[in-house]
């Protein structure tokens, strides 16, 4: 079946109990056994619940992975998955990782020991020249946020494997019905699952996918262990949100694609920062790892009070933090997704203070760039 016929048809759509389209939540703490020398399926739902499992399966099968794991929230996916590297172990990350990974990675896990170099991922030969004897793991995003850079995933899992490490993605901007990192060669692809995946903004989840039995089992064990899990309820909401994946994800890229040229023609735009446009430096190696360029893209504005009141005063775009919502979102990286970012490590990533981030909703693109240009052009 084609992405689409399997948002809609894949595992666990009809329940076999009742025959109800919506799979019934399984709202339980824990489950009754039948014999001392034999559990159940279930027994601790923090170990295994019928509507995580569902969710579960269905993301696997999306990524074309052989497992996934739900966690609370985006950073449960990333930090239960940093959990499978020890003190001592070095990790080569993507400069501009987003501000929660760059934070857990240098106040949190610095203080046990795993140690990280940060590189311009867009370089196979700065991520090469990075690897120590001590290094475990690639954590790479692309396109990364919030500049939107591309890394060649097939060309870095190749650096990877030569070395015996684990390539990471943070897909989240893509989804898998864009890209999927594991075909690519990449060994574990994370999601924050709040954003495109559920799609409606009514849930922090998070998800990491992997292909191999050995790695599944670690991180099933880091999961269990560490109990990050997502409840049977936000399953529940995430399993509808994903059956609408591919018809929102298309609608709003197509309004991003016209928003971004649009974009690129005003003067008061000093740049544009999306992968749909052939000047990103990033294009062809993007065209030829994912099925379109996404739905969110970043621009710099000329001065930071035409910045100001373009957060504050846009109608159609709700000025927040997050993204991948059926509603448009403008965030402010710089007081947002890259606060916990000290100021020189922003400006040296080029995160400037005049840099604003637009997750393009379902919006009529006509509406939203009348908008947009009633706040740009009005002098």
């Amino acid at each position: 079946m084609k992405f689409a016929t399997r948002l809609i048809h894949g595992s666990h759509t009809i329940d076999p109990a009742t025959g109800a389209l919506s799979l019934p939540v399984c709202q339980t703490s824990t489950f009754a056994q039948q014999s001392v020398d034999h559990f159940g399926r279930y027994d601790y739902a923090r170990s295994g619940n019928p509507t995580r499992e569902a969710l579960e399966e269905a993301i696997a099968d999306l990524e074309g992975g052989s497992a996934a794991f739900a966690f609370g929230s985006g950073m449960a996916a990333i930090s239960s998955t940093l959990l499978l590297f020890k003190p001592g172990d070095h990790l080569v990350v993507c400069e501009d990782v987003y501000g929660g990974a760059f934070r857990v990675l240098t106040k949190l896990f610095s203080q046990w020991g795993l140690s990280v170099t940060f590189v311009d991922a867009t370089s196979l030969t700065a991520i090469e020249a990075a690897v120590k004897p001590e290094t475990k793991a690639v954590y790479l995003e692309s396109p990364s946020n919030p500049l939107l850079k591309i890394t060649d995933l097939k060309g870095a899992a190749a650096i990877a494997r030569k070395h015996e490490l684990l390539t990471l993605v943070d897909s989240t901007f893509m989804t898998p019905y864009l890209q999927r990192p594991l075909e690519l060669g990449c060994d574990i692809v994370l999601h924050s699952g709040t954003k495109f995946l559920n799609g409606h903004s009514d849930v922090v989840c998070g998800f990491a996918v992997v292909n191999n039995e050995q790695l599944a089992a670690r991180l099933g064990f880091v999961q269990n262990a560490f109990g990050a899990i997502l409840g049977p309820q936000d399953c529940w909401l995430t399993l509808r949100g994903l059956r609408t994946l591919k018809v929102r994800l298309e609608e709003s890229q197509r309004s991003a694609v016209k928003i971004a040229a649009w974009l690129a023609r005003q003067p008061q735009v000093t740049r544009v920062y999306y992968p749909g446009l052939a000047s990103h430096p990033g294009y062809a190696v993007h065209q030829a790892q994912a099925a379109g360029p996404g739905a969110v893209l970043s621009f710099e504005l000329e001065s930071y009070e035409l910045t100001k009141k373009l957060l504050e005063g846009i109608h159609l775009a709700a000025f927040a933090v997050s993204l991948g919502g059926v509603e448009s979102i403008l965030s402010y990286p710089a007081k947002m997704s890259h606060a916990a970012m000290p100021p020189a490590e922003r400006a040296a990533r080029g995160i400037s203070d005049t840099l604003v981030r637009l997750s393009v909703g379902l919006e009529d693109t006509d509406d939203m760039i009348a908008d947009l240009a009633r706040l740009l052009q009005s002098g």
